[in-house]
């Protein structure tokens, strides 16, 4: 695994074999980052990382200038390996949080300019996350949230869409809070 660009842009961490969780590749999370270039100035925006599995994306995140990434990962070891990456970047700007999405999202009272989910493509409730994210009023005004998901799930016909991507048998949909000129 390798972050792509910013401060820390070429630094390698090795993924034990025994791990379950699968990295967004590289070819999906260099095209995805270029097209959210469009849309998120990263240098000083606060993000969440949900169902983080490698930490791929909260490293990505930390090395393009977030001033906060909150990373949410349920297995132990993951969140160990995360913790471990985040050692080794000697950076202090990462919540490495070891817990479940959900009670996490249902709990959480901050609002962040981006978020990440990357839950695992056979999850039952994997439809309910974009849902649960909007009615949790999780995305500040004008904040992006990239949902990483398989070629099964067409999210076109949420009120928050944006645009899909697909790479490979990677799809993102992306989705975002719109101003309300009334406010």
């Amino acid at each position: 695994m390798r972050i792509i660009t910013g401060k820390y842009k070429g630094r390698h961490f090795e993924i034990p074999r025994s791990f379950k969780a699968r990295p967004t590749t590289d070819f999906a999370k260099e095209n995805i980052f270029n097209v959210l270039n469009g849309y998120i100035d990263f240098e000083n925006a606060t993000a969440l990382d949900l169902f983080s599995g490698t930490g791929s994306i909260t490293l990505e995140l930390l090395s393009r200038g977030c001033s906060q990434v909150i990373s949410v990962e349920l297995d132990r070891d993951h969140h160990r390996f995360i913790q471990e990456c985040l050692k080794k970047l000697s950076t202090v700007n990462c919540i490495p949080i070891r817990g479940d999405v959900f009670r996490f999202v249902k709990s959480c009272k901050q609002q962040f300019d981006f978020i990440f989910a990357d839950p695992p493509y056979a999850l039952k409730d994997l439809p309910e996350i974009p849902d649960l994210i909007f009615e949790k009023k999780l995305l500040k005004d004008n904040g992006v949230f990239v949902f990483e998901h398989g070629k099964d799930h067409d999210f076109s016909q949420h009120p928050h869409f944006v645009e899909h991507r697909s790479y490979g048998s990677v799809n993102f949909t992306l989705f975002r809070v719109k101003e309300t000129a009334d406010e």
